[in-house]
């Protein structure tokens, strides 16, 4: 039986566990009926379609919005793409060039058998498969090789809007010691339907996620990391209105780390939570083929909800996302399930909340590289008092044996982070992680006392919360703002029109090939 050092009741945390399977596997009787257009094109780009027509509009929204203009997207990508290979002897990539210029219309050619089109469409299957498979491969042997570093991973941030700038950042801060480079999408990419094509050099907050700029960063690093002797991975962002699209671009590019939460989008970017929780499902089935490990965005409860208040919301989210993700065949090895350091410097032993809650977090998924988030709400420009802030947050990490230490920054609230504030910021926790490398092994804690009180309160809350949603549901509990006291109606926000019913001839064999499978 497994020992707590906060006390935690842990039949209470296997109820909390069984009610969010529970709320998952109704979400998921719901997503096993339904298609959309981001997982259309994401199967486009799967089976090979890349590259923008003379409007510069992806190919793979020229064929999918071919499909969903005449009514027929239900039917699914696959079964009219396998048709027109065998009736055309064209590869997919020609075909959407083809349809781009009005030449062809695969809606009204003659139709052949399932298993005739099943067949046409193997060989390009296949070869994406394998791709995805071998950049994993090329992966673990990189880390079998070089090495990585310690956990918890050192994980910063470059926002440029240059790819290019983006890349000397990356590598000067891959120098410095940190493990894992996020490259900050752009302000508002979430929200388009589409992915922009090729390198970018314009972004605002951040640079545009492209299959180019995924390509062009990984190169970076590999070499960087090659050069340091240790290998560096590459984070970017699969939310928003093209989740599975970019989770397969990264799986293409072999990046390691992207954001991949169920209700990120629909909390703080008003995506329809139909829309986002069926491509929620594709994107983390690709995602876990692909060895990548997903970050989870419940750290951004605590800054729309009070962090002491709300702590348990951020627990039930965890648990909830930890079932979809299984859903999907995600193993815990790959779950970045968030929270954050984000309580009110205030007040009165909030270090000791928060160490109860990264504590609490750490025992009941002993398995999962937990992503932790350092203060941000209450960052104040005064980059002194910023950097203790950080340097609590970095002892909490090293303490509870943290997966992902996303680095703050005494500048946060001020200005994008110079290199030079990188650098303070990887001193900070490398001096933190040396110099407290084993408190968590040497310190126990008080019966009865501040911490072993708070992490049951949490677990408690958190278990309450969940079996009365088992009832409800999570559609209904996001209409009723349970999550960062954000409310979301079932068939409002951003792209419910994109979602549509499978109709009978619909399949998609990545998902039988890919999930649960390496």
């Amino acid at each position: 039986m497994q020992k707590s050092k906060v006390g935690l009741d842990f039949e209470k945390v296997a109820r909390a566990r069984t009610a969010a399977k529970k709320i998952a596997d109704q979400v998921q009787d719901f997503v096993n009926g339904y298609t959309t257009v981001a997982v259309e094109r994401t199967i486009c780009r799967l089976l090979g379609i890349d590259n923008v027509d003379e409007n510069e509009v992806p190919l793979p929204n020229v064929v999918v919005d071919e499909l969903k203009s005449k009514g027929l997207l239900g039917q699914g990508v696959m079964y009219f793409m396998g048709n027109a290979i065998i009736e055309t002897g064209k590869n997919p990539q020609e075909i959407a060039e083809a349809i781009s210029t009005g030449k062809l219309d695969i809606t009204q050619l003659p139709t052949h058998s399932i298993e005739e089109i099943k067949s046409a469409l193997d060989p390009f299957i296949q070869a994406s498969v394998e791709k995805v498979r071998s950049n994993r491969l090329r992966r673990e042997n990189y880390i079998a090789t070089i090495g990585e570093g310690n956990k918890p991973y050192l994980y910063i941030i470059v926002a440029t809007g240059n790819i290019y700038e983006d890349v000397v950042q990356a590598q000067a801060g891959a120098r410095q010691g940190a493990d894992i480079i996020a490259v900050i999408r752009t302000t508002g990419q979430s929200l388009l339907d589409y992915v922009p094509y090729g390198a970018t050099t314009e972004g605002f907050g951040g640079t545009f996620a492209t299959q180019e700029n995924f390509r062009i960063m990984r190169k970076a690093l590999d070499e960087v990391g090659e050069e340091v002797g240790r290998y560096i991975r590459l984070c970017n962002y699969c939310s928003g209105l093209c989740m599975p699209e970019i989770a397969a671009m990264g799986a293409l590019e072999g990046l390691d780390v992207m954001l991949n939460d169920a209700l990120y989008g629909i909390l703080f970017r008003d995506i329809n939570m139909q829309r986002t929780l069926i491509d929620q499902y594709f994107s983390r089935i690709i995602n876990g083929f692909a060895g990548v490990i997903i970050n989870t965005g419940e750290d951004n409860y605590l800054t729309t909800a009070d962090a002491y208040e709300e702590a348990h919301t951020v627990l039930a989210s965890d648990f909830i996302n930890e079932q979809l993700a299984f859903a999907a065949g995600l193993p815990s090895e790959q779950q970045g399930l968030g929270h954050a350091f984000e309580m009110d410097p205030s007040l009165e032993n909030g270090f000791l909340y928060e160490l109860a809650q990264a504590q609490m977090l750490r025992e009941i998924f002993p398995d999962a590289p937990l992503k932790y988030m350092p203060p941000t709400k209450f960052m104040t420009g005064n980059i002194f008092r910023g950097h203790i802030q950080d340097a609590l947050f970095n002892i909490i990490g090293q303490w509870t044996h943290q997966g992902l230490q996303l680095l703050g920054m005494p500048t946060e609230a001020i200005h994008t982070p110079f290199m030079s504030d990188r650098y303070l910021s990887i001193e900070n926790a490398k001096y933190i992680f040396n110099n407290m490398k084993d408190i968590g092994e040497e310190v126990e804690f008080k019966e009865g006392g501040i911490i072993k009180k708070r992490a049951a309160e949490v677990l408690d809350k958190a278990t309450n919360l969940l079996e009365k949603m088992e009832s409800e549901g999570l559609f209904s509990a996001l209409e009723k703002g349970i999550f960062g006291d954000v409310k979301r109606p079932r068939n409002g926000g951003k792209g419910l029109d994109g979602v549509t019913l499978k109709g009978e001839h619909y399949f998609n064999p990545f998902i039988d090939l890919m999930k649960g499978k390496k």
